[in-house]
């Protein structure tokens, strides 16, 4: 079975104590961090008392922290933030910290940029993952980015939503990111008007199960992460509800697929839950 992960999105009430309890309690593997304290964390910002506090607690309870997902933006400047970033998932003990890619301007001007972050990634261990997201949620436009930096510490995150929403199947994300994929966002979602709504998953148009197997079938043996994105919208279920739900859930359609060797199917969608499609 894969390695199956939450983002703290889901949790925006709880403390960094109770999100560290839950992970045990219901059947998680790991953590990705997105929230202190109900807030996005700034990394520039973070002061050495909370520094100090979140590693002795990551260290009390031995839970794996599998990213530290940032709201950087490639496309602004990162020259402080990216840096501050790195040294906290070194400090922190996550192998991965997350990026957006932002509005796209010249990709080698990225690739140009990111040369000394890079450098101090692989000092310490640490994988700059990009998103498929925002402007480069086309799997096809961050392997292209990847091709020019041309680096194993930059790879890919794929969220299964995005490149769906603009039209790309799993199977040409897998072609086009292949093994540059380092995490997986699960999420499901369906069209409503203009919009995107989340909703649990199977409940969705989302090809999530599709997306399973394209992994598989490519060998991925990496982290997939539960992405319940309640900090954004707070009337989605409460993770209580939702975190065992879906774990339920992607635990079934792995378990089912691994064991048989046969495709996912789509469901019927049923209960639609709001959303506006807000940054994660």
């Amino acid at each position: 079975m894969k390695r199956i992960a939450f983002s703290n999105l889901a949790a925006p009430g709880w403390t960094l104590e109770r999100t560290l309890e839950a992970v045990g309690e219901y059947g998680y593997d790991g953590l990705e961090l997105r929230l202190l304290d109900g807030e996005p964390i700034d990394p520039a910002s973070v002061d050495a008392e909370t520094r100090r506090g979140v590693g002795k607690a990551l260290a009390r309870t031995a839970v794996t922290l599998v990213s530290l997902d940032t709201s950087i933006e490639l496309a602004r400047p990162f020259e402080r933030g990216l840096p501050a970033a790195l040294e906290l998932a070194s400090d922190w003990g996550a192998p991965t910290v997350r990026v957006f890619g932002g509005e796209a301007p010249a990709l080698h001007e990225i690739a140009r940029r990111l040369e000394p972050a890079l450098d101090r990634a692989e000092q310490l261990g640490v994988t700059i993952a990009l998103e498929t997201h925002d402007s480069f949620a086309s799997a096809a436009l961050v392997a292209e980015l990847l091709q020019r930096v041309g680096i194993e510490r930059f790879a890919a995150l794929w969220d299964v939503h995005h490149p769906y929403r603009v039209g790309e199947s799993p199977e040409e994300v897998v072609r086009a990111l292949g093994a540059s994929i380092h995490l997986v966002h699960v999420k499901d979602a369906r069209r409503r008007g203009d919009g995107w709504e989340l909703v649990p998953l199977g409940d969705g148009e989302v090809p999530v199960r599709e997306s399973l197997a394209a992994l598989h079938a490519a060998g991925y043996d990496g982290w997939l992460t539960v992405e319940w994105e309640k900090r954004w919208h707070p009337e989605l279920d409460e993770p209580e509800v939702a975190l065992p739900r879906d774990l339920e859930t992607l635990q079934r359609w792995l378990g089912g697929y691994e064991n048989s060797g046969t495709s996912f199917r789509r469901s019927a969608s049923s209960s639609i839950v709001s959303s506006d499609g807000r940054d994660s």
